[in-house]
């Protein structure tokens, strides 16, 4: 579906100088001089690469649809994933860096959406939140508490994120996965 340069938001997915891009960032722009533009941050979902490209308002993008499908994530083995398609039980490998930082909040057993272009998979979305327990909380400092301060913790799995003050060690968090940051306690 083509649409216009100036209609391009946020996370959408489309057709540039032949590979597949997502719109990161958008800033809309109209100088005194000139037409209006988009500029827009594209990050392409192939190799990562970044790119700023300006569009107007008479250019037209193809926009992209990519299809989804769920997978659990079965173990790591080195460097590779190894994801199992719920419906067909077929497995398939991946590259752990797809995952960025957020391999780290990979379970054995746990359900993912991969989007796929052409059949090929080109991004993991991991649930938004995960539960893990603080395994090491720096100590209160005396009259910190009454401001909205917060003190590095480390979950289970090895990330670091930082913490109200009244998480100790041992306590279950809940933990955005896509930003790495602390939501609320667990219950």
């Amino acid at each position: 579906m083509k649409i216009s340069g100036v209609d391009i938001r946020p996370g959408n997915i489309i057709e540039y100088e032949g590979g597949i891009w997502r719109a990161v960032k958008i800033q809309h722009t109209q100088p005194g001089k000139g037409g209006a533009y988009m500029q827009v941050e594209l990050k392409n979902l192939i190799d990562g690469r970044k790119n700023n490209v300006r569009f107007r308002s008479a250019e037209t993008v193809e926009r992209v649809r990519l299809d989804t499908k769920e997978f659990q994530f079965l173990f790591a083995d080195g460097d590779d994933l190894t994801f199992m398609d719920k419906e067909s039980f077929e497995q398939i490998t991946l590259p752990a860096d797809m995952l960025g930082d957020q391999v780290a909040f990979l379970t054995d057993g746990m359900d993912v959406m991969l989007e796929m272009y052409d059949e090929r998979p080109i991004s993991v979305e991991l649930p938004q939140f995960s539960e893990h327990e603080i395994v090491e909380a720096d100590a209160v400092v005396k009259g910190q508490t009454a401001s909205s301060s917060y003190k590095p913790a480390v979950l289970d799995n090895g990330v670091r994120i930082m913490v109200p003050p009244h998480i100790t060690t041992g306590t279950r968090v809940i933990v955005d996965t896509g930003e790495c940051t602390y939501v609320k306690r667990a219950d």
